[in-house]
């Protein structure tokens, strides 16, 4: 088993050694796998590497302003007519979360793995995954660093991204001593914290709160309320205009109810299948109950798609999380 020191000289000696990157994440982008991706394509600039950067779906709008997101290809809209031989994958707990980008991977694709999901099955040729990492752009942080690059406003900014959306603005326990080293560092590199922190985890679009008010009017709690959930169904999504990108937060609401355990929301989908996302106060693995579903996670937040329909999943997934409580 190789130190961390040593994945990152191996992700260092891959970068270096080869040319014209793919760079993925995981489908449904958040914070940190858009800050990722976009470091990681800063990173290849500098070293006058060639690479494309794409994802399966839209990047939230709030992410706009990061260096070079308008590059950050979709999928259903951009798609490359070539594949390509040297992947990098970033922040995919598994191999199946990087969706259909896998379709631009040739038979002979080398595959950079860098996460830090305590999931992760290191299904790279090469990997770099460090579960007690924040964030993935923490990784990346330590990775930039054994290169003789120099810091600029744009590329902090990206790490400092990743590290505010991953860690709840710096409030959840994954928030450690290293993480606000960093942050202090990018700071002084130019970044301007108040204004992220207002972007990225304050400002609310109005079909936020439409969708928010439609999901907290199904708020549901097992007798002994150590359970909580709501769920939102595409109807609602149409009603109030809202995307996938207004959802996120929601399931912090149920979890933060006073005297709950595990908060979930439930997304159920047009296919007939619903996403259940779960946020745990700590005394439960929600990574351990999300990879019993197919999903993974952290051990207090994790999430995982299930075929059926909503009221049976959710009979279901509130049977399972009560055993395991």
């Amino acid at each position: 088993m190789l130190t961390y020191e040593q994945e990152l000289q191996q992700a260092k000696q891959f970068l270096l050694e080869h040319d014209d990157y793919l760079i993925v994440s995981h489908v449904q982008p958040d914070g940190d796998a858009v800050s990722s991706t976009l470091a990681v394509g800063w990173l290849l600039s500098r070293l006058g590497k060639k690479f494309v950067m794409i994802n399966e779906g839209v990047i939230p709008k709030r992410m706009q302003f990061l260096w070079h997101a308008d590059e950050l290809l979709d999928m259903s809209v951009n798609r490359p007519k070539r594949k390509f031989d040297n992947i990098i994958c970033v922040d995919c707990a598994d191999f199946q979360r990087v969706g259909r980008t896998q379709e631009l991977f040739s038979e002979q694709s080398l595959l950079l793995n860098i996460d830090h999901h305590p999931t992760n099955d290191r299904y790279g040729h090469v990997n770099v995954v460090l579960p007690e990492a924040a964030a993935t752009a923490e990784i990346l942080y330590d990775l930039l660093n054994s290169f003789d690059v120099e810091w600029d406003a744009d590329i902090a900014s990206a790490i400092y991204t990743g590290l505010l959306t991953d860690t709840g603005g710096f409030r959840y326990s994954n928030t450690s001593s290293k993480v606000m080293g960093i942050a202090s560092e990018l700071l002084s590199h130019g970044v301007n914290g108040p204004d992220l922190a207002e972007s990225l985890l304050e400002e609310m679009t109005l079909p936020q709160i439409k969708v928010l008010v439609q999901a907290l009017n199904t708020l549901q709690m097992t007798d002994d309320g150590r359970i909580a959930w709501v769920f939102v169904t595409p109807e609602q999504m149409r009603e109030t205009g809202a995307v996938n990108e207004d959802l996120e937060g929601i399931v912090n609401y149920p979890r933060n109810i006073q005297g709950v355990e595990v908060g979930i929301l439930f997304k159920s989908l047009e296919s007939g299948a619903v996403k259940a996302s779960f946020r745990s106060a700590g005394h439960v693995d929600v990574a351990a109950l999300a990879q019993s579903f197919g999903g993974g996670g952290h051990v207090r937040a994790a999430a995982c798609r299930i075929e059926g329909d909503l009221q049976s999943v959710i009979t279901q997934v509130v049977e399972v999380v009560k055993k395991a409580l």
